[in-house]
């Protein structure tokens, strides 16, 4: 009898055990439907300005931020002005460059305030030679962590018809992407 009574406690346990691991919710259907995507030029701006910290002092701090350009003046006019609102000292553009972002992918979920960058491969195959050919992008994905951003990634190209991998998966230092409003 003590044999069938501490069966159903062991199995009680090993309950409460696996309630006791953090569980991450999903706001949405499942299906990527919290994501939007964005094809465009986009440029990397870094800017450098003064910053007040939390004990009060200033600090002078490199931040990094994308934005949707067509051209290097157009990529320093837009960060200027979507920065301006946020400093009131001096800003000063450090460096602006052309990234090769095939897809932003921006969610709509308010906790997701990280970018991670993902290289995807595409895998085809070659119909006359049988040889396979693997063509390779880079996405910016905005989530909480990057098991959500995989998540969202093997989401939205689950979709896809085409055969990929997900060859690497970075945090990144981007702190915003700017759209382009018309």
């Amino acid at each position: 009898m003590k044999k069938t009574e501490n069966k159903p406690q062991q199995e009680a346990k090993k309950q409460d055990k696996s309630l006791n691991k953090p569980k991450e919710s999903f706001i949405g259907a499942g299906d990527g439907s919290s994501l939007r995507c964005r094809t465009s030029s986009w440029f990397e701006c870094k800017v450098r300005y003064e910053k007040t910290q939390d004990d009060g002092s200033d600090k002078m701090v490199n931040e990094l931020y994308v934005v949707d350009a067509l051209s290097f003046t157009e990529a320093e006019i837009k960060i200027m002005s979507e920065m301006s609102a946020y400093v009131s000292g001096e800003l000063k553009v450090a460096n602006i460059n052309p990234t090769n972002y095939n897809e932003i992918f921006f969610s709509d979920i308010a906790d997701d305030d990280l970018w991670f960058k993902a290289r995807i491969s595409f895998i085809s195959i070659n119909e006359k030679t049988g040889k396979e050919k693997r063509t390779y992008i880079t996405d910016l994905v905005q989530a909480k962590s990057i098991e959500r951003a995989k998540r969202y990634i093997d989401e939205v190209m689950g979709k896809s018809m085409l055969d990929y991998e997900l060859k690497s998966l970075s945090e990144t230092k981007i702190l915003d992407v700017f759209e382009h409003h018309a």
